[in-house]
């Protein structure tokens, strides 16, 4: 389930969304290699904890090393993971050097497969984190059931 909060755009510089309502996902957990070994080990597999620990290591530093000889890393269902660069412009091509243009280089990834937005817009189940009244937000204790949940 994909819990959410509603926040109001306060950013008065973009006055068609200005003081209008929106949502944001809400993360309660972030699941680290370890955690996520884990959670598969219980899905009915051979290999123990410390092995596809081990693996999802080994895939981490393999990904890394290929991003940075220059190739996108797909994982089916998943995503495509590959380096963006940032940088400022130059007047001329003689102009441009890499200490002076280059702002920085970013990890980037898009969904793929099962997992691209268009497939989570039509599988993805939605409730509301915490319940808005009264222009405040009251806690919601953690994302559990409510009462009248809007679901989609």
């Amino acid at each position: 389930m994909i819990r959410y909060k509603k926040y109001q755009n306060k950013n008065e510089k973009n006055v068609t969304t200005f003081n209008k309502w929106y949502a944001r996902a809400v993360c309660e957990e972030t699941v680290d290699i370890a955690a996520l070994a884990e959670h598969m080990s219980t899905h009915n597999t051979p290999f123990s904890t410390g092995a596809i620990h081990g693996m999802l290591k080994d895939m981490v530093n393999c990904i890394k090393e290929l991003l940075m000889d220059g190739k996108n890393v797909k994982i089916d269902d998943l995503g495509i993971f590959s380096v963006g660069i940032r940088s400022k412009g130059a007047v001329t091509p003689e102009d441009f050097s890499t200490q002076g243009n280059i702002i920085g280089v970013r990890l980037r990834a898009r969904a793929t497969g099962n997992l691209s937005s268009a497939s989570l817009k039509l599988t993805a189940k939605l409730r509301e984190y915490t319940e808005y009244s009264n222009g405040e937000v009251t806690p919601g204790g953690g994302g559990g059931d409510s009462e009248s949940p809007d679901e989609i």
